[in-house]
């Protein structure tokens, strides 16, 4: 049984590449009665303090952790955030189970992807999307669009915005052991068309690091560093005839000439499509690579016009350490993007949610303010159960399919099955193995190794690259 489960997760994962709680208020502490007039001031005192959560960073995994900060009223909750109308580089694809999860209307999203093409290096297509319902798609959506929603959305709920950049974070000493010592954030305020930010300092007695995967908060809580990937993206404003065969369509291209270890593709947004690919070894020839995926694309956005080129970097691994003291790290900051796939969305929302309730937990009301153990053995402790066999699947998946031509060559012709189809978007859509078919899993394995062995026969070599310093760095 477990074999066969860990067949299935492995080609639902690796076609997950087609995405590219009210709580109580206030209940101070007991207090021993007494006349005593300093007695009365100190209880007084700790009636009417609330804790401060700082959320840096106001992308999903931090916008979804501040929501659930806001609604606790023993809690006042601050979202930094540089620009308002970021447009982070993505590709945008989330997955249907996002959509009633975390609450999401549906105008958020630009398209509803029913249909996929995966080309081979050869140039061989499959089509898949015959095993999805009428009522399933995968959701492709604008960073600008669907983060402002899901912010605006924790304001609502009471959550500060401050729309300013965090420069750095003064750590005591003694923070993991004396749970009242303040952490002071140090930040430019930016005001509504003025470019030149404010300094200003605010002590805060918890932090959740939610800032990407350059974190200030990782930087400040020493997380350790973590190898990643470079994305490269371009939105490319093509014709109506053009935009008509991406209606409910997307591409997903692989070959060393788009990727050496990773893929290309072509996303619909709401009036354009997102042309991209990303790689970690070789990030110096990420630009040759973009114009490969632009020639591959070929007729289908020729004459389309360049409106935003975007480029950022994306985390390969975990964080070694995501929670120290009173911060804890959330989303890309924490480096919950899956390999093989590239998909972080999701995990980012989820994430943030996750952290924000195990701590509001512990926190019993707005009472209390919990320790560094406490939130590695509820959040921490809960997302790895959860998640953690994912990314170690999607992490060997992303080694077998994408370490050449050959095996990217198999890789598409597996795709070919129904089967694979059909599991590989029950899992993407619902973020849970379906099925169990031990004569279909079989069939599969012996699928696969008669697919690799035809792949490399067939498949051009793969060009040589030398990048070892590049390839080395992190961040």
């Amino acid at each position: 049984m477990e074999s066969n489960i860990c067949i299935k997760m492995k080609f639902s994962a690796a076609l997950s590449l087609l995405s590219l709680t009210g709580i109580n208020a206030f209940t101070p502490s007991s207090f021993t009665s007494t006349t005593s007039v300093a007695h009365r001031s100190a209880a007084s005192t700790a009636l009417s303090m609330k804790y401060k959560v700082a959320v840096v960073g106001g992308g999903p995994s931090g916008a979804c952790a501040a929501e659930i900060f806001a609604q606790e009223k023993g809690i006042d909750t601050v979202l930094f955030e540089r620009k308002m109308d970021n447009a982070k580089p993505c590709g945008g694809a989330i997955p249907l189970c996002m959509i009633g999860e975390f609450d999401i209307p549906e105008n958020t999203v630009d398209r509803k992807v029913r249909r996929m093409k995966l080309i081979s290096p050869s140039n061989v297509e499959v089509d898949i999307g015959d095993t999805l319902q009428p009522n399933e798609y995968i959701g492709m959506c604008r960073r600008e669009i669907l983060d402002k929603y899901l912010r605006d959305r924790a304001v609502s709920y009471g959550a500060q915005a401050i729309q300013g950049l965090v420069t750095s974070i003064d750590v005591p000493e003694d923070h993991r052991k004396n749970p009242e010592a303040p952490y002071t954030i140090h930040y430019q305020e930016y005001a509504e068309g003025n470019s030149a930010g404010v300094p200003k300092t605010m002590d805060v007695n918890l932090i959740i690091g939610a800032d990407g995967a350059n974190s200030r908060v990782a930087k400040a809580m020493d997380a350790g560093e973590y190898n990643f990937a470079i994305a490269f993206q371009e939105r490319i404003k093509i014709s109506d005839d053009q935009m008509k065969f991406y209606e409910e369509m997307a591409e997903m291209y692989v070959g060393d000439d788009v990727s050496p270890d990773f893929y290309g593709w072509v996303f619909p947004k709401y009036d354009h499509v997102g042309v991209g690919t990303g790689t970690v070894v070789n990030r110096p020839a990420i630009k040759q690579y973009q114009k490969a995926i632009r020639d591959r694309a070929g007729d289908k956005i020729a004459g389309g016009k360049i409106i935003k080129v975007e480029a950022h970097p994306i985390p390969e691994h975990y964080r070694p350490r995501r929670v120290q003291g009173r911060m804890a790290l959330v989303g890309d900051a924490a480096g919950y993007v899956t390999k093989c796939s590239g998909e972080g969305i999701y995990f980012a929302a989820k994430s943030g949610r996750m952290a924000a309730e195990a701590i509001v937990k512990l926190m019993e009301g707005g009472s209390r303010l919990p320790t560094q153990e406490e939130i590695e053995r509820t959040y921490l402790r809960d997302y790895d159960r959860l998640y953690g066999p994912t990314y170690t699947v999607l992490d060997i998946l992303q080694k077998v399919f994408y370490s050449n031509n050959g095996a990217r060559e198999a890789f598409v012709e597996l795709c070919n099955s129904k089967y694979v189809q059909q599991v590989t978007f029950d899992s993407y859509l619902y973020k849970r193995v379906q099925g169990n078919n031990p004569l279909d899993d079989l069939k599969l394995l012996g699928d696969t190794i008669g697919c690799l062995i035809k792949g490399y026969s067939i498949a051009k070599p793969d060009a040589k690259y030398e990048n070892y310093v590049e390839s080395l760095k992190r961040l």
